[in-house]
């Protein structure tokens, strides 16, 4: 019997490995079948139906779609508020995760309930709720409706869960050894979290700001009523495409939508690849 040379033998226990991972069981496969077929019809023929409607008119229709004066200042104002809501949240997210990880205090477990109240009411009730509270007879005097404020405003409100809600558990789960040792080795508390915590906590971070982005840029709901959808001024794209809808141009409201959907997966392709390359470092 022939003896393996052990510089081979991880070689060859990757390839019996990913060999294994093809062999799917009928159940397996059966539990595949469906949730491709499941994710199609969800996603995946809606888009490519968007894209092919946003094809209708040639490049030339949909250039001009999409450059028109209008359609560009929605689009400036919708992605330039969700990357700065989401570098927000980033800030925000993380500290809010950590003080309910790490600290232990009266109300802690209200706070914690009270962070996913964004997910579970109506973004329409939302935009109600924030309207009183910022509006022409806001309780605070602080009128903000109808400006860039309330733009960055509602999307905030509506955003904040998604970095907080990814971190959380990922900080839950981190040992305290590690940052014990660093700091028995003389490293301070600013040290200890920028170069053991954080590389830890950055593919978790990564994730939220992506599902944040995502969010931001399809927002509707809140913005209706707040934002007052001021053509060049406080128009977003969701509305520039219902907008769209309602003149009976299917083309164009496909095309601003295939855009922003290009622009999202641009961002979340971005992310990813920074989450992937900081998990290997890890």
């Amino acid at each position: 019997m022939t003896a393996v040379p052990l510089t081979e033998r991880p070689a060859r226990l990757r390839r019996r490995r990913s060999g294994a991972a093809t062999n799917l069981t009928p159940a397996s496969s059966l539990a595949l079948g469906v949730s491709v077929t499941w994710f199609s019809l969800l996603v995946l023929i809606p888009l490519t139906a968007v894209v092919v409607a946003a094809s209708e008119r040639g490049w030339a229709g949909y250039w001009d779609t999409v450059t028109s004066p209008q359609t560009l200042a929605a689009i400036r104002l919708t992605v330039g508020q969700a990357l700065l809501v989401t570098g927000l949240n980033v800030v925000m997210g993380t500290i809010i995760a950590w003080v309910l990880v790490r600290d232990r205090f009266r109300g802690r477990a209200v706070l914690d309930v009270v962070i996913d109240i964004p997910f579970a009411l109506p973004t329409i009730v939302a935009g109600l709720v924030l309207l009183g509270l910022y509006g022409p007879s806001s309780p605070l005097g602080l009128d903000w409706a109808y400006t860039e404020r309330a733009v960055t405003l509602a999307l905030a409100f509506v955003t904040l869960p998604f970095v907080v809600r990814t971190v959380q558990p990922v900080l839950g789960e981190l040992e305290p050894d590690a940052e014990e040792a660093a700091a028995s080795l003389g490293a301070d508390r600013r040290t200890i979290l920028r170069r053991v915590v954080l590389p830890a906590l950055v593919p978790a971070i990564a994730a939220g700001a992506a599902l944040s982005f995502a969010r931001a840029i399809a927002e509707y709901g809140s913005l209706v009523l707040l934002s007052g959808n001021r053509p060049f001024d406080t128009e977003v794209v969701s509305v520039r495409v219902l907008t769209y809808v309602e003149n009976g141009s299917t083309a164009s409201a496909a095309a601003v939508a295939s855009l922003m959907l290009a622009v999202a997966l641009l961002v979340i392709v971005t992310l990813d690849i920074v989450q992937r390359r900081v998990s290997r470092r890890g």
